[in-house]
């Protein structure tokens, strides 16, 4: 009985072998070069500062000749949305230029953060408080990433880089109680990467899971009725992205 079960073993570990070769291995054939894609995942902010050795990075006017430091802010964890659009070259498949745009809300906790106060004739006075929470987002435009990609299996690593236009608005409580709510806008110039892995599911769809990575400097105006930042801040963006989605090929 044992020996007549072998030959059966075999044939089955043989054939499951040649499945997921198929699935893995094997390129769908007239495989569409453009695509257009959704995406939807989390953020998992890095934070808010200079990078600087005191990593302090909130400056501003109180006064003549007076300013203020912050120590860095934490910001929350977000879920991200968007959608990319991309073509590779047939010329050259593994090499293409892809363009996204993504939106997050990672928020600004309420938190206890240091507080460095400065003027020219007394020295400087460093104190701990409770630094309220705000309304924060970005959007984020990518309107090219130069992409790569192994494109000879049905499973894809791809890997780009490109420019990162960020719109980020904060948004917290007048200074007054009875005051209404103010903004701040700020678009900056920064840095979007990525890698991923995407898996041919027919010849026109595609699901993919990506790992981006963003990086930008802000430099909010003053706003006097704006609180907590009433006299304008500059601040280092760093942001990691998990995202998963759908693309059709053409």
């Amino acid at each position: 009985m044992k020996q007549s079960r072998i030959p059966w073993l075999c044939s089955g570990i043989f054939a499951t072998t040649l499945l997921i070769r198929s699935l893995v291995l094997a390129v769908p054939s007239a495989c569409g070069e453009t695509y257009i894609a959704g995406q939807f995942g989390f953020a998992v902010p890095g934070g808010l500062s200079d990078g600087d050795s005191t990593s302090s990075f909130l400056s501003s006017s109180l006064g003549p000749n007076v300013t203020a430091t912050h120590g860095d802010l934490e910001l929350s964890t977000s879920l991200v949305y968007g959608g990319k659009v991309g073509h590779y070259f047939n010329s050259a498949r593994w090499l293409g230029l892809e363009a996204e745009v993504f939106h997050t809300t990672p928020h600004i906790d309420q938190q206890v953060h240091t507080l460095t106060i400065q003027t020219p004739t007394i020295p400087s006075v460093t104190g701990r408080a409770t630094f309220q929470g705000a309304y924060f987002r970005v959007l984020t435009l990518a309107p090219f990433n130069v992409m790569f990609r192994y494109h000879k299996t049905r499973l894809q690593p791809y890997a780009g880089v490109g420019p990162g236009i960020f719109f980020a608005r904060i948004k917290g409580e007048g200074l007054a109680p009875d005051s209404p709510e103010s903004t701040s806008d700020n678009a900056r110039l920064g840095l979007n990467a990525k890698v991923g892995v995407e898996y041919s599911v027919t010849r026109h769809l595609t699901a993919f899971a990506e790992w981006k990575f963003n990086y930008a400097h802000f430099k909010f105006n003053e706003n006097e009725n704006l609180f907590p930042f009433p006299y304008g801040f500059d601040a280092t963006y760093t942001m990691h992205l998990v995202s998963f989605g759908v693309g059709y090929h053409f």
